[in-house]
């Protein structure tokens, strides 16, 4: 959907061209459409399945395992050690569905689901969420980074720590080792986005500029600039329950921002300051 989108959005030279370098044509276009349409997703127990048979593989005593190792994160290596393999359970070393929540937001995902003809309500989205983080050992910098984003949009508190530990993933060496071996850069870039639109809940789409920030006690304040529609250095700085909105002086057309509930629009040189719902 989203290569669909960016080709249709691009003007005719560019599109042209593209398809000339890639060998893009209108049959395999037709193709993505009809993916789009007709995927299968499995579920089971009233959650997306992994895969189809997912929810027949073995649990695993998850309690017994972290009573006896304490950190599982590699829940790999353990169970090789023992003669055993995670192929065998309902077990994950980071997020396979709940990349969905990464990718998309809960809005996108209804309607990628019901362009498909499957029911995607919040229940059934979050009754998912808590499937998998149980059934999750994060035996990889990058699953703190996901799961931050995922409960960013679904269980908004409770996303502080794994932002957390996305942020420390180098500095405090959660993993236990693995930082002397090389730096995690796609964790570390993944941070910055989570925090600029992952906690903000940043989107751009039907023209306007989207937020929801998720509300964190923890965390005092926080800014940062964007660049949005032509304008250079739109700033959003949240502090204390409020979000203040700057748009540098131009001749730029007027930002139209939309919160939950509300939409308001900022005028270039304006800077607003919006009080936002507990």
């Amino acid at each position: 959907m989203r290569a669909r989108e960016l080709i249709d959005a691009l003007p005719e030279p560019r599109r042209r061209e593209l398809s000339e370098r890639t060998g893009l044509d209108r049959g395999e276009l037709e193709r993505w459409e009809d993916v789009s349409r007709t995927l299968y997703v499995p579920f089971h127990d009233g959650v997306i399945s992994q895969f189809d048979g997912y929810g027949a593989l073995d649990e695993l005593p998850w309690a017994k395992y972290r009573e006896r190792y304490g950190d599982i994160r590699r829940l790999d290596r353990i169970l090789e050690a023992e003669g055993d393999t995670v192929n065998r359970y309902q077990a994950s070393k980071q997020a396979d569905v709940l990349m969905l929540g990464y990718l998309y937001s809960p809005a996108e995902l209804r309607g990628l689901f019901d362009r498909l003809g499957v029911r995607l309500d919040d229940e059934i989205w979050h009754r998912t969420v808590d499937y998998y983080l149980h059934r999750t050992s994060h035996g990889s910098t990058l699953s703190g980074l996901v799961h931050g984003w995922v409960l960013a949009r679904a269980r908004r508190a409770e996303a502080w720590e794994f932002v957390q530990e996305a942020l420390q993933g180098d500095i405090a060496d959660v993993q236990g080792g693995t930082t002397a071996e090389g730096i995690h850069l796609g964790a570390m870039a993944g941070t910055l986005d989570l925090v600029q639109r992952g906690l903000t809940g940043l989107e751009t789409r039907d023209g306007a500029l989207w937020l929801d920030p998720v509300p964190l006690p923890e965390l005092s304040s926080y800014g940062f600039a964007v660049r949005y529609q032509g304008n250079w250095g739109v700033r959003l700085h949240l502090e204390r329950g409020e979000l203040d909105i700057a748009v540098p002086s131009s001749d730029q057309t007027p930002i139209e921002v939309r919160l939950p509930g509300r939409t308001v629009v900022v005028q270039p040189g304006e800077t607003r300051r919006l009080v936002l719902p507990d």
